[in-house]
């Protein structure tokens, strides 16, 4: 068997067996397939995609690429969340603490920003000293005494992920409904979650621009985690503008754990309730939704769910007096406050204009090796429905190069889109 040769197939659209796939994950994970076959095979699959059973071996074949673990001398039910990525989607930094401060242990394996989409790792490590490297070990232990994890992937946990993820940056593969599947469902199994909950964006700002692509992606999803014997929820929520207001990892991270203060835009709240009340319910703690919001909405004003941040940044060696003190975080040096250009509602802010935008300031990469500077950004004052005047402030440029502010100003600017007559909000969910 020759990777060529199952390149080959994948490119003139044929149907990959088991053992196909297996041979070439492993084959890629241990070195013996250098990273330019296995960029050649991304791209067969971005251009042809796979069939159900294809992704279900190749998520397989990804998680046991490395350890998997089992959690379950260690916790009675194994929760995870993930999301499949949008602009200013920093959920999981306020959503892990609030469901961990309501008795529900969490452990999660995150990953660092893909084209537009931040990541939350890069988010993370805007507090200096936070470890994102944590070995299996560390991992199952702090998950034991502290009931919070929020690592990067360990090299010994589905280690054929983690160099695909960045392959996938850089080669223009990231949109594969098959390869975001995987890449998803491979972690969650080789971390041990024995109960998942999926959010699944949808729209401009998101790998999935339609509700059928989205429906199609947490379908699969689900299906995989079905299969693999592990209870799975698939939320779809909303991508056609930035969730909150920040855009950019310090300017986000500032925002999640304002949040946990009880002090956040209304949208991102309401996100965050939401998707933590399906938590605690798929996690045994909540009997419905109901309820799982309300334990939620609790730990926030009793301060749990802050208290229980400090304690993850801690064990992760980060400096908890960033968490006390947000002044502290790294600020750029030029910020910017735009005025809408005339009166109106909001009918349109972009989300992956303005995604793209964060990325050319330097929030992202723009090859798997580019360092990322955690101060830029934006910060977006209206949401599509809201009632603007000329000249009041639209939205905010964070930036470290100067030369790069009226680039910055004309793509946040054409993201936004204006309209006389009313516009109806849109929807945070969709059924």
């Amino acid at each position: 068997m020759r990777a060529v040769d199952i390149i080959i197939k994948k490119r003139d659209k044929g149907e990959l067996t088991s053992q196909e796939i297996e041979f070439f994950i492993q084959g890629f994970t241990n070195g013996d397939i250098p990273d330019y076959q296995a960029s050649a095979f991304a791209m067969a699959v971005m251009l042809n995609s796979m069939t159900s059973h294809e992704t279900k071996d190749l998520t397989l074949a990804m998680a046991h690429s490395g350890q998997v673990l089992d959690l379950s001398k260690i916790v009675d039910v194994a929760v995870d969340k993930h999301s499949s990525g949008g602009v200013g989607d920093k959920t999981s930094i306020s959503v892990m603490p609030m469901v961990a401060a309501c008795g529900l242990p969490v452990g999660k394996m995150s990953g660092r920003g893909l084209g537009f989409s931040g990541g939350t790792l890069d988010k993370l490590e805007s507090i200096p000293g936070y470890r994102v490297d944590l070995t299996t070990d560390e991992f199952k232990q702090q998950l034991k005494e502290k009931g919070i994890v929020l690592t990067g992937q360990s090299l010994d946990l589905a280690p054929a992920d983690g160099k695909m993820y960045a392959l996938r940056d850089v080669t223009g593969t990231v949109p594969s409904t098959p390869l975001i599947a995987s890449s998803i469902m491979c972690k969650k199994l080789a971390a041990g979650a024995t109960a998942i909950v999926l959010d699944v964006k949808v729209g401009l700002g998101a790998f999935m621009e339609t509700l059928d692509e989205a429906r199609k992606l947490a379908s699969l999803m689900v299906d995989i985690g079905h299969l693999a014997g592990r209870k799975t929820v698939a939320l779809l929520s909303d991508m056609n503008q930035p969730l909150g207001s920040a855009v950019g990892n310090a300017l986000e991270t500032i925002e999640a754990i304002e949040l946990l203060r009880g002090k956040a835009p209304a949208d991102y709240h309401e996100h965050c309730l939401h998707v933590a009340a399906h938590v605690l319910v798929i996690g045994q703690r909540a009997q419905n939704l109901v309820e799982g919001r309300a334990m939620a909405e609790k730990c926030i004003a009793d301060g749990s769910a802050l208290e229980k941040f400090r304690v993850l940044v801690q064990a992760q060696g980060g400096d908890v007096s960033y968490v006390d003190d947000i002044s502290k975080f790294e600020r750029a040096k030029f910020v910017e406050v735009v005025n809408a250009p005339r009166s109106g509602f909001i009918s349109q802010v972009h989300a992956r204009i303005v995604g793209e935008a964060a990325v050319a300031l330097g929030a992202g990469r723009a090859k798997k090796s580019d360092p990322i500077d955690h101060a830029v950004g934006f910060i977006i004052h209206k949401k599509v429905g809201d009632k603007v005047e000329a000249g009041q402030p639209l939205f905010e440029i964070h930036a470290n190069d100067e030369s790069k502010l009226d680039e910055a100003r004309k793509a946040v600017l054409s993201a936004h889109k204006f309209s006389d007559e009313f516009v109806p909000p849109l929807p945070l969910f969709y059924v």
